[in-house]
């Protein structure tokens, strides 16, 4: 009895056909939990895949990848000076964001990171003087640029990365490879026309894996249904049940993610208010469960337990039968199913 991912293994990979079709020189990104696929898995699909490097989130990620794929290893968390070295063979890149950790890398293959609008890390264009001389010690395999998601200022994409082209082109810098992120297929096609000298290449990892909603979904094993009469206690805490119904115990706790949920960014008056109502209802111990039962997404009786989830069905509601499944609406980036299954 598990908490299953069910892929729909020949559309999801349709999917990625799609995408690496948009994208020539496409590098897939597996970091984190491997988008709740696992980090085998997405290695066994990048190379099926023909892509020649991938990105990892760390050099911890990274020397697990090693032996799982034969291609480039490329690191987006930026190198700093002082970090616990971690043994990674040559094919490993690093990614950098600051003239420091260029000269701290001599000899090395490496990415330089510049500071875009999401301001998270980068090199500044003041520092562009600094960095031609520091990158004659390094292997230089090219710049990166990493987007925002949401632009609601207006602003454009392609104008962002066009501007820091020009400013490295000023400085001297080579240009014959641009890594980046969250560009459209057109947009990137815009680009490549601006500057057919240097190849762009797009680090995707949501848009890959997780862009067709239908391929996969996640069901939790019902193992246990017991009656429960209104006032009667249950679970850690003995609370009294508000009315007649079942308890249903499922596969899936928070040791697979189930009961996280990672702040989310609201807009516009509906959503902000939804979102009151239900920071309302947790204050009285209600809290929406991601399973799914006879149409609708049912609560939880109690706190997620670590590998198990208690419900509670009202009485007018038909309970499962022990072994049926339940669909879960589960964010992949946080879940960790016990098994997943092709079909």
């Amino acid at each position: 009895m598990a908490l299953t991912l069910y892929v729909d293994t020949a559309r999801w990979r349709a999917h990625h056909k799609t995408v690496v079709d948009q994208f020539p020189g496409i590098i897939p990104v597996c970091k984190g939990n491997g988008y709740g696929f696992g980090h085998e898995r997405l290695a066994e699909e990048t190379a099926r895949l023909g892509a020649d490097m991938i990105a990892v989130g760390t050099t911890y990620e990274a020397a697990r990848m090693k032996d799982l794929f034969g291609g480039d290893l490329l690191v987006l968390t930026p190198y700093r000076l002082g970090e616990e070295p971690v043994p990674l063979p040559d094919r490993a890149i690093r990614s950098v964001s600051s003239v420091e950790g260029v000269r701290g890398l001599v000899g090395a293959r490496v990415i330089v990171e510049v500071m875009s609008s999401m301001r998270r890390h980068g090199v500044l264009p003041e520092e562009l003087g600094r960095l031609r001389g520091a990158i004659e010690d390094v292997r230089l395999e090219g710049f990166a640029i990493h987007l925002p998601l949401d632009r609601t200022d207006g602003s454009d994409g392609v104008q962002e990365v066009h501007g820091w082209m020009e400013r490295l082109r000023a400085a001297g810098l080579p240009l014959h490879t641009m890594f980046v992120s969250h560009l459209k297929a057109d947009e990137l096609v815009h680009l490549q026309r601006q500057f057919p000298q240097t190849r762009f290449r797009t680090r995707i990892g949501t848009r890959l894996w997780l862009g067709d909603h239908q391929a996969t979904e996640y069901r939790g094993a019902v193992l246990d249904v017991t009656r429960v009469g209104k006032g009667e206690r249950y679970g850690y805490r003995q609370q009294k049940a508000a009315g007649e119904g079942h308890l249903v115990v499922v596969a899936g706790g928070t040791s697979h993610g189930v009961g996280l949920e990672s702040p989310k960014a609201v807009h516009g008056v509906m959503p902000r208010a939804k979102g009151v109502a239900r920071a309302g209802l947790a204050t009285v111990n209600r809290n929406l469960s991601p399973f799914v039962w006879a149409g609708k997404q049912r609560w939880f009786a109690e706190p997620p337990h670590m590998q198990v989830s208690i419900l509670f069905l009202p009485g007018d509601v038909a309970p499962p039968q022990m072994g049926e499944e339940l669909v879960a609406h589960l964010r992949h980036t946080t879940t960790q199913p016990d098994r997943m299954v092709d079909r």
